[in-house]
């Protein structure tokens, strides 16, 4: 399994989303189900996920799927298709 398809599966498990949703295009705000309480789920997740500890400024910046993709490379994780 690719980063890039793990870090899909963490932001689907988090926001309680079908297997197979969209999510790469993913935004907090456009999202009812991405609330504060999912939002800490999903940084422990994906914490857990790639082995990294995401300080605050980041948990907060982290506002879209992108951003994520964004904020674990400057923990040293790669995301690619």
């Amino acid at each position: 399994m690719t980063e890039l398809q793990r870090l899909r599966d963490a932001f689907r498990t988090a926001l309680d989303l079908p297997a197979d949703a969209p999510v790469d295009d993913l935004r907090y705000q456009d999202n009812e189900k991405w609330d504060s309480l999912a939002h800490m789920s999903l940084i422990a997740a994906i914490e857990d996920e790639f082995g990294v500890m995401i300080d605050t400024d980041d948990v907060i910046n982290m506002s879209s799927f992108a951003e994520a993709v964004r904020i674990l490379g400057k923990y040293g994780v790669t995301i690619d298709g």
